[in-house]
């Protein structure tokens, strides 16, 4: 077994590593290289992924992340899904209306296209076997490592002043057992998160060399690869990162009405002359490109058709587009929390399956680790 401390030095340099442009371009032909693989055969591939419940999902989750998922089911591709339950309250004195948001988040994924019957929906609180990997995933990492953790910094940031929580500084280990207790081997992903999916494969490298393996012929846990995403970054109404702490966000769920009123309170500038200029006009060319993702058109067509119609046309424009698009979507919705029986049915479904999953790992883990009585 490798030394213990070089593996340790390893580790860090691998996390300090996985975002240099190196890395970067590495990790970006790699993904272009496994979209070829599932659209030649889906079946090797596991993805998992998921959020926290917070509160209502918005556009920006919708073009950032739920529109790749709702195609990576699609094209025949295993996929869970967490509603990170437990992680709510990394940084928070309670648990909030926390049922309520559970299931809305639940509805908002099963309104865009999410089905039940290829994809498997979970909460954190009802999966026991996938919080017991902490346990020895947490001997496998330490505290300097934990604590300059990209992931762990930025969460920390958020919060201002609070004191870190144990749960927050563990956070990149509870998303290592999230990835890991389903041996889920594909992990859609941003640049920025990155270093979160080293720290996984770091524990899952750590946990075959310290432990062994049930199988010599495979280690337990296998190597998660990053699925980078190439969409679009949507900015909030206020021109900021969309964000549902600081309420600039066009909720999945909103109707027609309210975002129409929230859309023309949306920032623009002084220019009447609309163009597409993401780095001088960030502003304005946010709702370009959010008219864009409605409309499938492109961005420097649309505001060229525009012209001169200023931030009223514009506001007018995309109104009509997200409206018009997320119609049958928010329909859907709509039926869906009228139904809570049925949210019920589709999670509970959904966390047997990922229970029966998870306690097999659990037992491999243990037998492993020759705690088997």
């Amino acid at each position: 077994m490798p030394d213990q401390q070089s593996t340790l030095t390893d580790a860090g340099d691998d996390l300090a590593s996985s975002t240099s442009e190196a890395s970067l371009r590495r990790t970006e032909a790699r993904s272009a290289q496994i979209e070829a693989q599932i659209a030649k055969d889906p079946t090797g591939f596991r993805v998992m992924t998921g959020d926290r419940p917070t509160g209502n999902l918005h556009l920006g989750h919708y073009f950032g992340s739920l529109a790749n998922r709702v195609r990576l089911q699609n094209a025949g591709v295993e996929t869970f899904i967490l509603i990170a339950d437990y992680q709510v309250i990394t940084d928070r004195d309670g648990t909030g209306p926390i049922h309520e948001r559970v299931l809305g988040m639940l509805a908002d994924y099963l309104a865009v296209g999410l089905d039940p019957a290829n994809t498997t929906f979970y909460a954190h609180s009802a999966v026991p076997s996938l919080n017991q990997l902490m346990l020895p995933f947490l001997s496998l990492v330490t505290d300097a490592e934990l604590r300059r953790n990209p992931t762990v910094k930025a969460e920390l940031e958020a919060t201002g002043d609070r004191p870190m929580s144990g749960l927050l500084l563990t956070y990149p280990v509870h998303q290592a057992a999230d990835i890991l207790f389903c041996k889920a081997n594909l992990v859609p992903v941003g640049k920025d998160q990155l270093p979160h999916l080293e720290q996984t494969r770091v524990v899952a490298r750590r946990f075959d060399e310290r432990y062994g393996r049930v199988d010599p012929a495979r280690p337990i846990f296998p190597q998660a690869e990053a699925l980078l995403s190439n969409a679009p970054s949507v900015l909030g109404l206020d021109g900021t990162k969309m964000s549902k702490s600081k309420g600039n966000v066009i909720e999945i769920g909103m109707d027609a009405d309210v975002t129409a009123k929230l859309i023309k309170k949306a920032v623009t500038d002084s220019d009447r002359h609309i163009t597409y200029d993401p780095i001088n006009r960030p502003e304005v060319s946010n709702l370009v490109m959010l008219t864009a993702l409605c409309t499938g058109g492109d961005p420097v067509e649309i505001a060229a058709e525009l012209g001169d119609a200023g931030g009223g046309g514009l506001k007018n424009l995309v109104t009509e587009a997200v409206n018009e698009f997320f119609a049958p979507i928010r329909a859907r919705r709509a039926e869906l929390v009228a139904d809570p029986g049925h949210l019920i049915e589709v999670l509970r479904a959904g966390n047997a399956a990922a229970n029966e999953v998870g306690e097999a790992t659990l037992a491999e883990v243990r037998q492993a680790m020759n705690m088997v009585y």
